[in-house]
C-alpha cells in the first residue's frame, strides 16, 4: 500500500458538486492499494498513520500526532489507484499493479475502519468515483509511506 498524508487545517471531497466529506485539521490521505497489499499492510499503515508525529507542540517541534490534537485526530481517506501508475514506458502510465476493485474495496475499507477504530473522525469519498479533492496544506507536510519500505 502507499499513503501520501499532507498535513491539513482544513479538507473536502466534493461527487458531481456535493460534498460527501470533509474535516477540519488533521490528514489527507490518498491510498494505493497494490495487487498484493494483503491486512497485514493495512494494519502497519493504520498503525503508522495514526502515531505519525507531525504535528506541533506547545513549543512548536512537531512532536504530536493526530491522538494528541486538543479537537481530535481528523482524516479524509481518498482511494487512489494511480498511485502505482507504471511510467517507465512510453507516456501512458499502466495501472496493471494496483489491485482490482474486488481486492481493493474490503481493503480500502478495512483501513477507514482501522482508523476510526484507533479514536479518529474519518471522512471519506467515493471508490472509483471522480472527486474533486480540495485541501489547504498546512506546513506544507507531505509524507509518503509505501508498505514495501517497511
Amino acid at each position: 500500500m502507499r499513503a501520501v498524508l499532507q498535513r491539513v487545517s482544513e479538507a473536502s471531497v466534493a461527487i458531481d458538486g456535493v460534498t460527501v466529506g470533509e474535516i477540519g485539521r488533521g490528514f489527507m490521505v490518498l491510498l494505493g492499494i497494490h495487487e498484493e497489499d494483503r491486512s497485514e499492510d493495512v494494519e502497519y499503515l493504520v498503525r503508522k498513520i495514526s502515531m505519525m508525529r507531525v504535528f506541533e507542540d506547545e513549543n512548536g517541534k512537531m512532536n504530536c500526532s493526530l491522538q494528541d490534537l486538543a479537537t481530535g485526530g481528523q482524516i479524509l481517506s481518498i482511494s487512489q489507484f494511480t498511485l502505482y501508475a507504471d511510467t517507465k514506458k512510453g507516456n501512458r502510465p499502466s495501472f496493471i499493479k494496483a489491485a482490482r476493485p474486488e481486492q481493493a474495496i474490503p481493503l480500502y475499507e478495512a483501513f477507514n475502519q482501522g482508523l476510526r477504530d484507533a479514536g479518529l473522525k474519518v471522512a471519506v469519498g467515493q471508490f472509483g468515483a471522480d472527486m474533486k479533492v480540495s485541501l489547504i496544506n498546512d506546513g506544507p507536510v507531505t509524507i509518503i509511506l509505501d508498505t514495501r519500505d517497511k
